[in-house]
């Protein structure tokens, strides 16, 4: 621990401090440690030192939080535009020339644009896309009225699609088919994985399992210890990999080559296998690692489906109206309903 220097004393080599008397009590400055963890002293190599990055005399920018940096963070891996949801159907093979390539055949179910999401109302920019039809008699009150009111008939499935900016937005009720992917672009599919339930280590991690002989005794397929002792903490890590559920979760795929879209049945197929077990539902977007497609082939495709559903604007604006007025004629039913009920209670 270095001593208090005085305030004012010289730091020269080889000066002297003043000698004051006892009755005058010096102005001394607060100790100063030299060493020490909590004061940046330790053994790790200069590198590692995060403080001593990112100085103010570096030139860079000064870190920035909120939303509007976290969207500038996430801008290069999220896709332009948005994806779409489909149901896997399974796994077949198409020949190109001569070699065998195994592929899957994903279903498109009347998709549509439901909602978007902006970065004014909700901090960020996505398109919520619905697939399959519900009966309305297994649909909650709530969610009918939010179905009412964009004009769009209850969707079985819901998902949100991030996009870049407000490019990527499409306007409610517009359908996607399969031509929304080029035949040759990437695309990645996400999916919960097939559930394999409660499986040991040798499946789930990949173990060798232990000795066969050699004095094991019925111990071959287990994982051994568990965790150290002493230097360890006597203790098991978390993290450790142990027996588990195993399976049951979204799993993603990238770069999956689109080999065929076909409208007319609905299906995409792609090269390669997909997470999820057969009439599961997954989700196709662009790929966030291989941007095939330029701008202008963007901006075709985009103006094609917008020109095979014309008038959404219009129709969005009449479907918010008569859902008012249907809310409101609800509502009088409701309370023409409660006041004869009282009256019959009076009575």
């Amino acid at each position: 621990m270095a001593p208090r220097l005085l305030v004012g004393a010289s730091l020269a080599l080889g000066a002297r401090l003043p000698i004051l008397p006892r009755t005058v009590a010096p102005l001394l400055l607060p100790r100063t440690a030299k060493r020490g963890v909590k004061y940046g002293w330790n053994t790790a190599p200069p590198r590692s030192k995060h403080n001593r990055f990112r100085q103010v005399t570096s030139g860079l920018p000064p870190l920035t939080t909120g939303p509007a940096a976290a969207l500038a963070r996430k801008e290069a891996t999220t896709p332009p535009r948005t994806g779409v949801l489909a149901i896997k159907k399974g796994m077949s093979a198409v020949f190109k020339g001569k070699t065998r390539v195994p592929c899957t055949i994903l279903q498109m179910d009347r998709v549509q644009v439901v909602a978007g999401r902006t970065r004014e109302s909700n901090g960020y920019w996505a398109v919520q896309v619905g697939m399959g039809v519900k009966r309305p008699d297994n649909v909650t009150n709530a969610l009918l009225g939010y179905f009412e009111a964009k004009g769009v008939a209850p969707k079985r499935h819901m998902a949100e699609f991030r996009v870049k900016g407000p490019d990527g937005l499409l306007p409610v009720g517009t359908e996607l088919q399969p031509d929304w992917f080029a035949k040759g672009q990437y695309v990645d599919v996400r999916g919960n994985s097939r559930g394999m339930g409660f499986a040991g280590v040798m499946k789930r991690h990949g173990f060798a399992g232990q000795e066969a002989s050699h004095g094991n005794s019925k111990n071959h397929r287990t994982m051994g210890t568990a965790g150290p002792s002493q230097g360890g903490g006597s203790r098991i890590h978390p993290g450790k990999k142990m027996p588990g559920r195993m399976g049951g979760n979204q799993a993603t795929v990238q770069n999956l080559k689109v080999l065929k879209v076909d409208n007319e049945l609905g299906i995409v197929i792609v090269h390669g296998a997909v997470p999820g077990p057969k009439g599961s539902v997954v989700k196709i977007q662009d790929a966030i690692k291989k941007r095939d497609l330029t701008p202008a082939r963007r901006a075709a495709i985009s103006k094609m489906v917008l020109e095979r559903n014309p008038g959404l604007e219009q129709r969005l604006e009449e479907a918010r109206k008569r859902h008012l007025e249907l809310k409101e004629e609800r509502a009088k039913v409701a309370f023409d309903r409660a006041i004869e009920r009282q009256e019959q209670e009076a009575a």
